[in-house]
């Protein structure tokens, strides 16, 4: 498959989505980037999760973008740049937002409690068989 069909596939699945779900391609752009942002997020949960999540859009947003220009110049119908760089914003907006803020919504590791220091115990005191008669006698 040659770049032109991949990217005249690319166009008919979009044009396709737009009409079965009635949105508008900017709202679109938005809901699937937030859709990548949050399955790559949930599945790396490890140290470095919000930036790859970040990475995986910007990815897919350029990419996007690319199949997009590749099919306007196979049809001659290029549009201007601004236009990409709107659906590119579209795209980001939301996961960059959510990048700068993910370290406050991320939960603070538990940190183990520190144990209670042993107090030394009182010394044994001893019984002797006469303390005990006492008691006896006192009874």
């Amino acid at each position: 498959m040659t770049l032109i069909e991949l990217a005249a596939l690319f166009e008919a699945r979009k044009v396709s989505v737009i009409e079965y779900s009635g949105l508008d391609k900017d709202a679109l752009h938005v809901y699937f980037g937030m859709t990548l942002f949050l399955l790559v997020r949930l599945g790396w949960r490890w140290r470095g999760g919000w930036f790859v999540a970040w990475l995986a859009v910007l990815a897919m947003a350029c990419g996007g973008e690319w199949l997009d220009m590749t099919a306007e110049y196979s049809k001659s119908t290029i549009q201007p740049d601004a236009a990409h760089w709107h659906d590119i914003w579209n795209t980001m907006f939301w996961p960059t937002v959510l990048l700068l803020v993910g370290r406050w919504l991320q939960p603070k590791p538990k940190v183990p409690a520190e144990p209670k220091p042993k107090v030394p115990a009182e010394p044994a005191q001893e019984i002797s068989g006469e303390d005990a008669e006492r008691r006896l006698e006192q009874a």
